[in-house]
């Protein structure tokens, strides 16, 4: 039902149904409910997000949904409460995996070997089971390769609002590198002692 909403009693209703959501809402479900339009919700949530920078929430969004998660910032003491396992992290590997998607995104496997030059299975599986990336689609090309992208979760793992806050291709590039070079590092840490090794090794690139 259609509400006569000044913007701040828009953006009270929207902070609640923001806050009690398990999951990322879609600002067409958050119009229909509010009553506003998609480009009042639009407008509205860009200005909670703005609002909440110096609070302990923040809102992620994109072009089609938004989330409320608790402030990056924070992490830390929201992993002890909920009694997160800081050991379990992403391999330099597997971020640089992770790296490659998020700037090229939507991309293929296919597409991701040939970038890496290795065969990127068990980074994908990986990424895929933490939930940070989802199959977005399929690709035109022979086979129908799946596509690939980010996802809530990888905002939120980066302390990110949105894909664009992710910074410039050039910081990525040295980024990579670095972690390229820790990569290197800790596989030939595992040559030195093969106990010492978690991930498989992923080997050439698949076709």
């Amino acid at each position: 039902m259609a509400q006569d909403y000044d913007r701040e009693t828009l953006k009270v209703v929207l902070e609640s149904l923001l806050f009690i959501a398990d999951d990322p809402v879609p600002i067409e479900v958050l119009a229909r409910v509010s009553g506003a339009t998609k480009a009042e919700v639009a407008q509205a949530v860009e200005e909670l997000a703005a609002e909440s920078q110096p609070r302990g929430v923040r809102i992620q969004r994109t072009g089609q949904a938004a989330q409320m998660v608790s402030a990056p910032e924070s992490a830390p003491y929201v992993e002890e409460f909920l009694g997160v396992d800081e050991s379990v992290r992403l391999s330099p590997s597997t971020l640089v995996t992770l790296t490659v998607i998020a700037y090229r995104q939507p991309i293929t496997k296919p597409e991701l070997e040939r970038i890496l030059a290795k065969n990127c299975d068990y980074g994908v599986s990986m990424l895929k089971a933490r939930g940070l990336i989802t199959e977005v689609g399929r690709a035109p090309s022979a086979g129908r390769p799946y596509l690939y992208g980010t996802t809530f979760k990888f905002l939120e793992h980066f302390g990110l609002e949105k894909p664009e806050d992710l910074p410039p291709l050039p910081e990525l590039e040295v980024a990579a590198q670095a972690a390229m070079a820790a990569a290197e590092e800790a596989e030939a840490a595992i040559t030195d002692d093969p106990a010492a090794g978690d991930e498989p090794d992923e080997g050439p690139p698949t076709g």
